[in-house]
């Protein structure tokens, strides 16, 4: 590993640490810039490197000759199908500020003024980030909807000298139990910039002359089945005792619970998954209460927990998880899953040395 490698990551728009738990299955590490104290906190006790500040405000130059890479997942609620939708108005704009940024004009401060809702422009920060550090290599990540601006970022950047990837990637082909469909920018100074090889298939795919072929996609059984362990007891006078493994999520998938589904939404037409298929896409800025699961025949069980939702998203059950318990499902659902964000890194930086799980 030469010296630059050994540099860590910059990671805007960090979060509760998604990206830098993927990194960290690499024998690499970040640092993190987030303006959320309550997503801080995670990080911070995960032992992720943390700078408390805006993205969008903070001068590029401290930052100059002190990073390898540079990874963004913009915040993505004015382009989300389940928010307002207002980035779509604000695309021309968008488009606009990466241009004037590529010919050294920065217009981001009078285009904010004229956006339907200036957190759109928050996409074109990693672009003023990538042209000012010249990092070896950069990823990106953000709801499809937002793929234009990375095609139009990419071509900046090879114009730059970076080769790039642009597309859009299902997280359950590598390895994760959701069906969490993200579009990812990916660039590289010094190799070839290509997206990575699946692991998973839905249903999987047969072995032939060249390989042992992929398994099937994981389930929400494989992610919060009870595995072997020592169990406990817990309940109370009107529920009675039940056992729960100390190495898995908090409720046990026997009997009853096995007819489960997971419920996304509130309308009649709402998503629903078995157990023995993956989660959907998940997504709690305003619909926490409406994640829940149900029985076979549609009758509520309860709401989905922090505990399941966090090993659905590719965290490990302890994660030190911080702030309310909206907080909390929020920093979830905006987190990359971090075996899909070991996927992408394993296929675009130089030198990665996987350490033990």
């Amino acid at each position: 590993m030469n010296a630059h490698t050994a540099l860590p990551a910059l990671d805007l728009f960090a979060g509760p640490g998604g990206w830098s738990e993927g990194l960290r299955a690499l024998g690499l590490r970040d640092v993190g810039i987030e303006i959320d104290p309550a997503a801080c906190a995670p990080r911070a006790a995960a032992g992720h490197a943390t700078v408390h500040a805006d993205v969008a405000a903070l001068p590029t130059a401290s930052f100059c000759g002190k990073v390898s890479g540079l990874i963004a997942s913009p915040p993505c609620q004015t382009f989300s199908a389940a928010g307002l939708r207002a980035g779509t108005t604000d695309l021309p704009l968008c488009h606009q500020a990466l241009d004037d940024l590529a010919r050294g004009d920065d217009t981001r401060p009078l285009l904010r003024t004229a956006c339907t809702d200036p957190r759109s422009l928050l996409a074109v920060e990693p672009l003023r980030y990538a042209l000012d550090l010249r990092p070896d290599w950069v990823a990106l990540e953000e709801v499809p909807a937002v793929l234009p601006l990375f095609e139009h970022t990419a071509r900046l950047l090879a114009a730059a000298g970076y080769s790039t990837w642009t597309g859009v990637l299902n997280a359950a082909d590598f390895g994760l139990a959701q069906t969490r469909r993200r579009a990812f920018l990916l660039a590289s100074r010094i190799r070839p910039a290509l997206p990575p090889e699946p692991t998973h298939a839905e249903g999987g795919t047969p072995a032939d002359l060249f390989g042992d072929g992929l398994p099937p996609w994981r389930t929400m059984l494989d992610a919060l089945g009870c595995p072997p362990g020592h169990v406990i007891t817990r309940g109370n006078h009107t529920t009675g005792g039940s056992a729960f493994p100390t190495t898995g999520p908090s409720w046990a998938l026997t009997g009853r619970a096995r007819s489960w589904l997971l419920k996304v939404g509130n309308r009649p037409g709402a998503t629903r998954r078995r157990l023995d298929q993956p989660a959907p896409t998940l997504l709690f800025a305003n619909a926490r209460k409406d994640v829940s699961w149900i029985d076979h025949d549609g009758t509520p069980v309860r709401r989905l927990t922090v505990d399941e939702a966090a090993v659905l998203q590719g965290f490990r059950l302890d994660y030190p998880w911080a702030g309310s318990r909206t907080k909390q499902f929020q920093q979830i659902g905006n987190a990359v899953p971090a075996p899909l964000g070991t996927a992408v890194l394993r296929s675009l930086v130089p030198v990665a040395l996987e350490v033990a799980a």
